[in-house]
């Protein structure tokens, strides 16, 4: 047993509770099925027992819109294979139409850029866009399964046009302009998309990129494509010939109507980061993205009609997805476009007292560096409409925790979730029901059997294992695109335990029913038998003030023995000096190990991140153990390539650089 109980800083009082949908879904389970829970954890216990029971009465709680009935909830337990909801017909977004519709004028999105001032779309001109939209594209011979990709920022055309896509049944893909063209089209070739809509160019810090020559070489290397729709962003007069004027779709005075889809119809492919190799086309259903999400930011996120919603993200992360779910609630989003630090890191809280917002959501890696940079929001912006603040991307450290109840206010929800790209959910995170511990997690997500498994797939308690799931979800894949005969896909996650989904994450599962994650199972450093996260060595190294980020990496060469730098970005006009090395070692070897104390300490200006915000561990152990920069990194799906310049510098100073 590992567990210590830390320190509680947060507990919600009758009133939250009361007014929560977690509460009202449990009363409606009493009222209407007869069954009464204790507290959260004997919910979630029965909610995994009875997988079908816990789904059924979901459906009925948040009366999903239909014009047909399932037939049975589950098919079987196959994982993968599982069928959800067979017979049932629907479209993922009717549900979110149901709402304000005696309100037409009230926001559902609310957005700024770093090139447009604040802007309010209602829900009526919402719903008269996307008909309009939608009616474009079936004049196009767009159909229900035709592919529609999208290369656009985080602004509302791209929210109005995904909804179109999704009420035709037409299946979206979306990256962000700012990756690199190679990155996009290693992405979008694989689904041979009909249609892309592209934007002009963006502003990022500042400075403009235009982005049409990437545009025409997208259309010239996409060879399925019969039409590009352009948008201009950056410059309102950009054309580009050949294409369909964004402002054309909108033309047309139609009706909303929804395409009545099966369960399992594909709504969009998602990708894997993409480090290393082709990124994984990832497909998702209607259903299990609707479930999942209404379970996810419904219930544990507590997101209601009168909510505004804001979570920092670009178009190529999952989080772009769960930010355009709150719609489904009837919530109204709030969306930004630009560099969150630019001109300085108040900017997005700013922009959250601005808009009204009540949920505040960004990677962990922005309150870090928030709290790094003793940046105090509060002196930015009127904050206090905000009862919860989430976090995601990497593991929150007890300091995030805390940091962000001093700064926001000591009634926020402080409501960090893990999940992923992979199963579009989160598997464990918030709950406005109960508790908050500094570091962890408060609970496991309802209807999601999340356990820590052994390396002989022995379930763990209160001990650090492989984050498993023993139960399907809806929101599992569906399948790979292209991945002929599933193995793909079987060996993503079923390899190791057969039957049983591996996530790739280090997690505990505390006496609480709490959850800490302790970063990627595969960069997991073992030494002399002794296994350490990366993670909770960067929590220890990164509460130094001097140090701002940090990267970890064991290196076994052949022939020696193992080497492990600990690379370290200071604060400004700080030196690695003996004092501060020796204060990082200290650190090291009296929280967590010593024999995990690094062999050499090395300043660097970058740590490399995916477009996702993930520290590239793995990739930069390839590369410094003598693999070539092609096998190891595909630096178009990085936030920052040039960083690699100094990696692959160090290896060839210490001899082991590919001959490339």
């Amino acid at each position: 047993m590992t567990d210590q109980t830390p320190e509680c800083l947060w507990q919600p009082d009758q009133a939250r509770i009361e007014r929560s949908r977690m509460h009202d879904f449990m009363q409606w389970l009493t009222d209407n099925k007869g069954l009464t829970f204790d507290n959260y954890n004997s919910l979630w216990q029965w909610s995994v027992d009875h997988l079908e029971e816990f789904w059924a009465a979901f459906w009925d709680y948040f009366d999903i819109r239909h014009s047909a009935p399932y037939s049975s909830v589950l098919s079987d337990y196959r994982m993968p294979g599982a069928t959800w909801f067979d017979g049932a017909r629907m479209n993922m977004i009717e549900q979110a139409f149901r709402y304000h519709e005696d309100e037409p004028g009230r926001p559902a999105i609310i957005s700024r850029s770093e090139i447009r001032e604040l802007q309010e779309l209602s829900w009526g001109d919402l719903k008269k866009q996307v008909a309009s939209f939608a009616h474009a594209l079936r004049q196009m011979g767009v159909k229900s399964g035709d592919r529609v990709v999208a290369y656009l920022p985080n602004i509302p055309e791209t929210v109005v046009a995904f909804y179109a896509c999704a009420s035709i049944g037409a299946i979206w893909s979306s990256c962000s302009p700012d990756m690199g063209t190679r990155s996009v089209i290693d992405r979008f070739r694989q689904i041979d998309p009909k249609v892309m809509i592209a934007v002009d160019g963006y502003r990022y810090g500042g400075k403009d990129f235009s982005r049409m020559d990437v545009v025409k070489q997208l259309r010239e290397e996409l060879p399925t494509l019969e039409q590009v729709v352009l948008l201009p962003y950056l410059d309102a007069g950009a054309a580009l010939e050949n294409s369909v004027a964004w402002s054309d779709m909108l033309a047309h005075d139609e009706p909303m109507s929804f395409e009545q889809l099966p369960f399992d119809h594909p709504l969009w492919v998602v990708y894997s980061s993409g480090t290393t190799g082709m990124p994984k086309p990832i497909v998702h259903s209607h259903g299990g993205a609707l479930l999942e999400g209404l379970q996810g930011q419904g219930l544990h996120m507590d997101l209601q009609p009168d909510d505004r919603y804001l979570w920092f993200t670009t178009t190529g992360w999952i989080m772009w997805n769960a930010q355009i779910g709150g719609l489904l609630l009837g919530s109204t989003i709030c969306i930004y476009d630009g560099n969150p630090g630019y001109p300085d890191l108040g900017t997005l809280w700013r922009f959250a007292g601005e808009a009204g917002v009540t949920f505040f959501g960004a990677g962990a890696a922005y309150f870090l560096n928030c709290k790094k940079a003793e940046i105090h929001p509060r002196e930015y912006a009127d904050l206090s409409g905000i009862h919860s603040v989430g976090s995601t991307g990497s593991p929150l450290p007890d300091e995030g925790y805390k940091w962000i109840m001093n700064e926001i206010g000591n009634n926020v929800l402080v409501a960090p979730i893990s999940g992923g790209t992979d199963v579009a959910a989160f598997y464990v995170g918030c709950n406005p029901i109960m508790p908050v511990y500094a570091g962890e997690m408060q609970c496991r997500t309802l209807g999601t059997a999340v356990y820590a498994f052994d390396e002989d797939g022995k379930p763990l308690e209160d001990e650090v294992g492989e984050l498993v799931v023993t139960k399907p979800m809806p929101s599992m894949p569906l399948y790979f695109w292209g991945d002929e005969g599933g193995h793909r896909y079987h060996d993503s996650y079923f390899d190791t335990y057969p039957g049983i989904w591996r996530h790739g994450d280090w997690i505990r599962i505390t006496p609480r029913g709490g959850a800490i994650i302790y970063g990627r199972s595969d960069t997991t450093i073992n030494r002399q038998g002794v296994r350490m996260g990366t993670g909770e060595i960067y929590r220890v190294v990164e509460e130094i003030p001097e140090v701002m980020d940090s990267l970890i990496v064991d290196l076994e060469y052949l022939g020696r023995e193992s080497y492990m730098p600990l690379f370290v970005v200071l604060r400004e006009g700080v030196t690695l000096d003996d004092d501060l090395k020796g204060r990082i070692r200290a650190a090291i070897r009296d929280n967590l190990s010593a024999r995990h104390v690094p062999n050499e300490i090395i300043p660097t200006a970058e740590i490399p991140y995916t477009l996702t915000g993930k520290k590239m561990e793995l990739p930069i152990r390839k590369l410094l153990l003598g693999k070539p920069l092609s096998q190891v990194a595909s630096p178009d799906a990085m936030a920052n390539p040039g960083s690699l310049d100094f990696y692959i510098r160090f290896a060839e100073e210490r001899g082991t650089a590919p001959a490339e």
